[in-house]
């Protein structure tokens, strides 16, 4: 049986609206992170506020870091769009915990992430559309 694949092809206006869209999370992580590992006094001060150790700031400093390196590499996107969904899971389980309000940015940098890997990236849009069309065959 011969398989015929095709190659979805995206505009340059979508790459770089992808592009765009995924360079948000990336910053907001790296900006959070350096935060962390220089330990500034605010950042001390918020992890004290959500019940965590001030010997784990730089260690999750570092984690921000290579989690927001490994989406922002086009070759490990994928692999870092999960791990971008899992620390901010936690973000947003630690807000949710605490009550507080803000518990949504982190669920909105997430969507933004994954938004614009799909936009960017068309792997990601064969892999839904090929499972969204198994599903009603």
């Amino acid at each position: 049986m011969h398989q015929v694949t095709q190659e979805l092809v995206i505009s340059t206006k979508r790459i770089w609206t992808g592009r765009i869209i995924s360079a948000l999370p990336v910053l907001l992580l790296a900006f959070s992170a350096i935060g962390k590992i220089s330990q500034s006094a605010e950042v001390l001060q918020g992890m004290a506020h959500y019940g965590y150790a001030v010997q784990f700031t730089v260690p999750l400093g570092i984690l921000e870091l290579l989690v927001a390196v490994i989406y922002a590499i086009p070759r490990t996107s994928f692999f870092g769009a999960i791990l971008v969904t899992g620390y901010l899971g936690g973000a947003t389980a630690t807000n949710v915990r605490l009550g507080d309000p803000l518990f949504i940015v982190p669920v909105l940098v997430g969507a933004l992430a994954w938004v614009g890997l799909y936009l960017r990236d068309t792997r990601l849009h064969t892999v839904i559309f090929k499972v969204r069309r198994a599903a009603f065959e």
